[in-house]
């Protein structure tokens, strides 16, 4: 503890000198907020691709500039291009050569800088202009949709995100267009995504466009950039768990080069950080489980990853991208136990690791129409190897994934209301599930591949007044095995009532091939315990999904106010993709979850501060024939109310946060106390009759940039999660020990956590 206290005491000092220092600098101001500033004042609206602003800052001009000579000012200090489409609608592009039908920015700085929303629904972070959210003093970009209301990890990891109440293999995540099936470091408490080469993160909660297929929960789209600069710029960092660098290379003004690469520390020394991220995400797996025989134990742990994209723009037409992308995590660990009176030592492994690799192709073939040619290879492997050696036993688990993709599209730009999106996709996946026991021998091996092809269609309509956007598509799925169409049709209609406010509808039918299941808790070495399965139109159904949104936004100056209701019915799951841990977890049948809820947001904001309360409330129920009689009774991730109160204070270089978070407990499934053990097995009360305790969390985090010389920047953070050191149950369960009695498993959240980075920048 007088380690932590320490560093807290640092960090406050540091921020009491900085914010000192800081009151004497000035800076240009995030374009972005220059424009939402200018569209008041001028009563114009600009539509933008986000690649096009971020990054990007302005001097404030003057207030008493004409329209004419204000547009003149701004593609002077942005080199950027105004269209103007009316006499109140500017659309700014990179050059005239841009096919782009634009979706509005709706909103600008949601909760911090960097955060927007669209007149499609979605919700869109740009990474270089993002500003500071509480626990966090680097975008992570999984812990940052977080903040998103209708978002959450019940069990703090990011590599399971629960959007809307669904579980994380519900949610399509892709990197530059491949789809990705892992998506966490440390076994999931830290996104494996290097954000310094990422530009901007799409994601969406429904009325998803017709291009993207599988996602039933969610979508989190992640986009590098596409553009080559004019000169070298990189940067390398460090905080308490890994360093990182990236530099992107312009080799010549037509061809580009983007690398980024990040090692953990946590094989070289132990830091206060990794020991609560080891205790937390290691709790009830064989490293920590108590083993009498056991002597001494060892481990070793470290992860990377890197990533690689070169551009190639052959003409003012042309534009050829390859993304390359390998994530790895490896758990090695040595123990010496008594087995037959002797001393004997066992290795065992786990080594997790994804690769993926990306070709497209973009043509403009005129200023209204372009085409794109996507393919994409994604490989997924989870290999663990378990030495027992007081059962002189060895087994081996193995998962893989093989992911192969093709896509065609072709935009084209009707006129300046309508704009069409079409295209074909075709996907080939295939999965296999190792398992090789040594004593007594037994080998199973299953692999199942599956082929599909989707056609999709959407047109989108935005009126000359800008009050009406509306999106409407339609999304046909062919499974080749099944015979098996599925036709899924897309809704987006944002409508402008009145100065401040706007009415939001979104619907959308979906489907899903690929999921997650837990044969046994102990799985890869109950670290993992996750492995990707098919659907074989059988016990393994095909995932559907159908949701329906209705909300509204009133905006007026520097105050936002949000209500979102929804209803969402997802059917085909399997039992065992849901992770039960009561008198269901060896059971295997297929039923359906249904949630309906209510999101609300409100966010003020001044000239430096930000502040927000969102509440969330929703009841999610499953309905299996085969369980509980047939009777609905709530979901393992049934969270009822969640609160979230948090503020932002920035001046210059300086930002501060904190933030606190609050929700009622998850299901649990207690037993009889009167008759605990009936015909040998553990007399459970009805399934998610009881909750665990409320979970309470205050975060805070400060960063601070300033400038090393005239090339060189540095970027200074330090945060503390779980401020306080809240104790929170996250997850309990039951089992029958050696005596036969029954004794009860509980896994903690992270306790008080502290961060530091330091990063540099040219």
């Amino acid at each position: 503890m007088s380690s932590i206290k320490t560093i807290i005491i640092t960090c406050l000092f540091l921020c009491n000198f900085l914010l000192v220092r800081a009151q004497n600098q000035t800076n240009k101001e995030p374009l972005s907020d220059v424009l939402e500033m200018l569209s008041e004042q001028y009563q114009v609206r600009f539509s933008y691709a986000d690649e096009h602003v971020i990054g990007k800052t302005v001097r404030l001009p003057d207030e008493d500039l004409s329209l004419e000579t204000l547009i003149t000012f701004l593609q002077k200090e942005t080199h950027l291009v105004f269209q103007q489409i009316d006499t109140n609608n500017y659309v700014i592009r990179n050059s005239i050569t841009d096919t782009q039908f634009l979706d509005e920015v709706l909103i600008t700085k949601f909760l911090t800088e960097g955060i927007s929303i669209k007149t499609d629904g979605t919700s869109e972070i740009n990474l270089d202009e993002f500003g500071i959210l509480p626990g966090l003093i680097e975008p992570d970009v999984l812990q940052t949709i977080q903040a998103l209301p209708g978002i959450t990890s019940v069990d703090e990891r990011v590599s399971n995100l629960n959007i809307r109440g669904g579980t994380n293999d519900q949610n399509l995540i892709m990197w530059d267009g491949i789809k990705m099936y892992q998506s966490g470091h440390f076994f999931g408490l830290i996104s494996a995504f290097n954000p310094s080469l990422i530009n901007a993160v799409s994601i969406s909660k429904n009325g998803t466009s017709a291009q993207f297929g599988d996602g039933v929960s969610g979508i989190i789209n992640m986009h590098s950039s596409d553009s080559i600069h004019d000169k070298v710029q990189g940067g390398f960092g460090s905080n308490l768990i890994a360093a990182d660098g990236y530099i992107k290379v312009p080799i010549t003004k037509k061809i580009g080069v983007q690398v980024s690469a990040k090692r953990s520390l946590t094989d070289v020394f132990n830091t206060p950080t990794y020991n609560q991220y080891f205790d937390r995400i290691f709790q009830d797996s064989d490293l920590t489980q108590q083993n009498s025989n056991r002597i001494t134990q060892d481990e070793r742990f470290y992860f990377y990853d890197v990533s690689a994209k070169v551009i190639l723009k052959p003409t003012p037409k042309d534009q050829i991208t390859i993304s390359g992308l390998k994530i790895f995590n490896s758990l090695d660990y040595r123990e010496t136990s008594i087995a037959n009176s002797f001393s004997q030592s066992s290795t065992s492994k786990l080594i997790q690791e994804s690769m993926a690799l990306g070709f497209e192709y973009k043509r403009n073939w005129q200023p209204k129409l372009q085409t794109t040619i996507t393919t994409s290879l994604s490989n997924y492997d989870l290999n663990s190897k378990n030495n027992d050696v007081s059962n002189n036993q060895r087994l081996i688990q193995e998962n893989d994934v093989r992911d192969n993709r093709f896509e065609f599209q072709a935009n084209y730009q009707i006129n300046g209301n309508l704009n069409y999106l079409g295209g074909y996709q075709y996907a080939e996946i295939g999965m296999s599930n190792l398992e090789d026991v040594s004593n007594p021998e037994y080998r199973r091996y299953v692999k199942e591949v599956l082929r599909a092809h989707g056609l999709f269609n959407e047109v989108s309509f935005k009126s000359n007044s800008g009050k009406t956007y509306a999106r409407l598509g339609l999304r046909a799925n062919y499974i080749e095995q099944f015979s098996d169409f599925f036709m899924e049709p897309r809704l987006a209609i944002n409508q402008k009532i009145s100065k401040n406010f706007r009415l939001e509808l979104l619907a959308e039918l979906k489907s899903q091939t690929a999921s997650q299941i837990i044969d046994l808790q102990d799985d890869f070495l109950g670290v993992e315990k996750r492995r990707w399965i098919l659907s074989n139109n059988d016990d393994i159904p095909i995932i559907q999904s159908q949701q329906l949104s209705l909300g509204t936004h009133y905006k007026k100056k520097s105050l936002l106010v949000s209500l979102e209701g929804y209803i969402k019915q997802v059917e085909g799951i399997t039992s065992r993709s849901q992770g039960f841990q009561n008198q269901y977890q060896y059971t295997n049948t297929s039923g359906s979850y249904t949630i309906s809820g209510l999101d609300f947001l409100i966010n003020q904001q001044f000239d430096n501060w930000s502040t927000w309360l969102s509440y969330s409330v929703s009841k999610n129920d499953y309905t299996f024939n085969d369980l509980n009689n047939g009777i609905d009774f709530p979901n393992n991730i049934d969270i009822r109310h969640q609160i979230t109160f948090a503020g932002t204070y920035s001046i210059n270089n300086l930002k501060l946060a904190l933030g606190m978070n609050w929700h009622s407990g998850r299901p649990t499934t207690g037993y009889n106390t009167e008759n605990p053990i009936a015909i040998g097995n553990i007399n459970y009360n009805e399934p998610n009759s009881s909750n665990l305790s409320s979970y309470f969390r205050t975060d805070c985090s400060a960063t601070y940039k300033f400038k090393l010389t005239k090339k060189w920047q540095a970027h200074l953070g330090a945060s503390i999660w779980n401020l306080f050191n809240t104790k929170n149950t996250i997850n309990n369960y039951y089992q029958l020990n050696n005596q036969n009695t029954v004794t009860e498993i509980n896994t903690q959240s992270l306790g008080i956590t502290p961060n530091f980075t330091f990063r540099v920048s040219f």
